[in-house]
């Protein structure tokens, strides 16, 4: 019997669908010669600044320069805490640690998102700001966490490295905290030929000072006003990025409509993952929870379908981690959400026969 593929990504077919217009990308930017910080990068900033529905939109280059940028913009540093998540991709909480601060993890909710209720027990008097993570492309509840900083006076940094284009409660998600940053590193859903980031706010003086701070603190070729990184959006990726954009639309529906046939398929099965009315869910990553997990895997794998795992290990039980003092059963519900979670491939390029086969072949392994 032959095996019907599901890859996890297709960046093949994406190449093949896209091929004039990616050639086209590199060839007006080499063909200007304006290669760092050039027209595209600010083309794209204001584009990208539009979706979100904020006022600035600052190119860096990746999305964890972004998280460095924004705690950096902050004045966060040595002595500082940063309430975070450890359901996450490292970046979160590497980004607090390189800046001097120290991230203190608060548990999750079922929805692998920051329980707002365990917030304000996590709050001291050397607590600067939250970070919460949109996990999955869903948006975490942001007016319940922003009540709380604001009555505890801390910043709110948004990580959307996951969730471009996701709305909470019809607001757009990087217009809500101080700062938000994003990613768009090849796995997003609005993705660069390579590594790439954005930071986002409505305050101008905080704009001004990422634009220097990602370009060596220059204020013109021969002035530097402090000291800043080397960490900017390329323009070629730029160029990229926003002809990208005209599609990100569509791969959100896509995603959307193939999440909603997995849900009604497989919610008998396995957990799905659920929305709330409120909630602009753009499907970054689509995940089902199992007791079975890792043989549901195996399982997959020998069938031709890609499914991964975001994240197996939390960070609070990385060895990176083990000065923070945070052990087994230090978050119960993270730990037991990273041993339940699989992703099954949601991405735009697959045929119906391919969803038909993951979702056949997920209920023919609980037959």
């Amino acid at each position: 019997m032959s095996v019907v593929e599901v890859p996890y990504n297709d960046f093949p077919q994406q190449y093949r669908q896209e091929r004039e217009a990616l050639v086209g990308a590199v060839e007006d930017v080499m063909a200007r010669g304006d290669f760092v910080l050039g027209r595209s990068v600010a083309e794209f900033e204001e584009r990208f600044a539009k979706l979100c529905g904020v006022l600035y939109a600052i190119g860096v280059g990746s999305g964890t320069d972004a998280l460095i940028l924004a705690l950096r913009l902050l004045d966060i540093g040595p002595g500082d805490e940063v309430i975070t998540v450890s359901n996450s991709w490292i970046s979160t909480v590497s980004s607090i640690v390189l800046v001097g601060a120290t991230p203190v993890f608060v548990d999750v909710a079922d929805d692998m998102n920051i329980d707002p209720d365990r917030i304000e027990d996590a709050v001291t008097e050397r607590t600067k700001a939250v970070l919460p993570v949109h996990l999955t492309g869903r948006p975490a509840k942001m007016d319940r966490l922003q009540r709380i900083a604001d009555q505890h006076g801390l910043y709110v940094i948004e990580d959307a490295a996951q969730a471009v284009g996701a709305t909470y409660r019809g607001r757009k998600i990087g217009s809500i905290g101080d700062l938000a940053c994003f990613s768009v590193h090849p796995l997003k859903n609005l993705n660069a030929c390579g590594d790439g980031g954005i930071v986002t706010c409505n305050n101008g003086e905080s704009a001004e000072r990422c634009r220097l701070l990602r370009n060596h603190g220059l204020v013109d070729r021969d002035h530097v006003r402090f000291w800043g990184y080397c960490t900017r959006l390329d323009s070629i990726q730029a160029e990229i990025l926003t002809r990208r954009l005209d599609h990100l639309a569509s791969i959100e529906e896509s995603r959307r409509q193939t999440a909603e046939f997995y849900n009604r398929e497989l919610d008998d099965v396995v957990t799905t993952p659920g929305t709330e009315p409120c909630e602009g869910h753009v499907y970054h990553t689509y995940v089902i929870q199992t007791d079975r997990r890792d043989e549901l895997q195996a399982y997959l794998s020998e069938r031709g379908i890609s499914a991964k795992v975001h994240y197996p290990i939390p960070v609070h039980l990385q060895e990176a981690a083990s000065s923070l003092g945070y052990g087994v059963g230090s978050l119960p519900n993270t730990e037991r959400l990273c041993g339940r979670i699989l992703t099954l491939p949601v991405n735009q390029f697959l045929s119906d026969d391919q969803k038909h086969h993951v979702v056949d072949s997920v209920r023919s392994f609980f037959d």
